[in-house]
């Protein structure tokens, strides 16, 4: 079997701590290239991963013999250099994942969709929650009909942000605070595991305790078709002790629970529990939904399964992001139009 050869873009901390280590790891994969516009970063990540050869745009990248070879791109810059990347590594005939969020608006994420069907490539972005074995697990209970009808999800993302992540805070760079860097991870979720409801209204309230140009907690409450109800907080600088991820889902007959995964039926009036008895760390967690994504890419390309996480979902989900921020600066609910 040939391996897949991909080149990554952008040596950041997801660049280096969680996609390169796992790529290193395939056998069926091999990274052939790193690009960054810092040259000593770029050259000292491709020594320590013994990647032959460094680029400082992606158009030297494309542009040079390595270029016609790669099968693949992994973007993994800061969001203001999505689309270009994107578009450039689609239109040369390159399958193309994407860091989340896809862009900083949905028009630049209608531009990289339509970019992916006029060049007929691949486009993934990466929504690892969706590849976490416990939420895996919680969707199987859900689509067998173990907890009934679902009708609330209460859902957050409370983490502290990172030093090597301020450029999220600059919004020509990021398109939007917490929301867009936290909150949109679980709304993906949530409307992933109900399979893609309709949003019909979005009600949401942002603050800037701690930053200027951007939110940096927020509160939204959706209202989807099938009367569900669904609530997202995130945060990067509420006080308290740790990061918490969670996401509690209620259906008529049961419930469940993430991070820890737990789950409850009722069973002839008793509440009996259905939990599966392993559990992984959260730390094994966290890894194994990158593998997991990862993995699903290259199988992708491969045509060895259908691709998910797609670009055409995230460009629905940046037209809720924007909901949401008008929402927050009118003070006032949006009806979602129907297409």
């Amino acid at each position: 079997m040939d391996k897949i050869k991909i080149a990554l873009i952008g040596c950041g901390n997801v660049g280096q701590v969680i996609h390169l280590p796992i790529l290193k790891k395939m056998n069926d994969v091999d990274v052939v290239a790193v690009v960054d516009p810092d040259e000593r970063k770029a050259k000292a990540v491709a020594l320590r991963f013994g990647i032959p050869q460094t680029f400082k745009t992606i158009e030297a990248l494309l542009n040079s013999p390595i270029g016609s070879e790669i099968d693949a791109v992994d973007i993994c810059t800061s969001t203001d250099q999505h689309k270009i990347s994107a578009i450039a590594s689609l239109q040369a005939g390159k399958h193309t994942l994407v860091e989340k969020p896809i862009a900083r608006t949905a028009k630049e994420a209608k531009e990289i969709v339509d970019a992916a069907k006029k060049y007929d490539k691949k486009l993934m972005v990466g929504m690892n929650s969706r590849f976490r074995p416990d939420t895996m697990i919680l969707k199987s209970f859900i689509e067998n009909g173990e907890l009934g009808k679902i009708f609330y999800i209460k859902s957050g993302w409370l983490k502290q942000q990172s030093s090597a992540a301020a450029w999220q805070q600059q919004k020509e760079k990021s398109g939007g605070g917490v929301f867009l860097d936290l909150g949109i991870v679980m709304l993906d979720m949530a409307l992933w595991l109900l399979n893609y409801p309709e949003v019909k209204t979005i009600s949401a309230t942002s603050y800037n305790q701690f930053t200027k140009k951007v939110e940096d907690s927020c509160a939204v409450f959706l209202r989807l078709e099938n009367d569900v109800t669904l609530t997202i907080e995130s945060s990067w600088t509420f006080h308290r002790e740790g990061d918490f991820f969670y996401c509690n889902v209620f259906g008529d007959k049961g419930s469940a629970f993430i991070n820890p995964l737990r789950v409850f039926k009722s069973v002839a009036g008793n509440l009996v529990n259905l939990t599966p008895a392993k559990s992984d760390s959260q730390v094994a967690l966290f890894k194994k939904s990158y593998e997991n994504e990862l993995r699903h890419f290259v199988n992708a390309i491969r045509g060895i399964v259908p691709l998910i996480s797609s670009g055409e979902e995230s460009l629905a989900r940046m037209e809720v992001v924007e909901a949401f921020y008008q929402s927050a600066a009118k003070q006032k609910e949006i009806v979602l139009s129907k297409k």
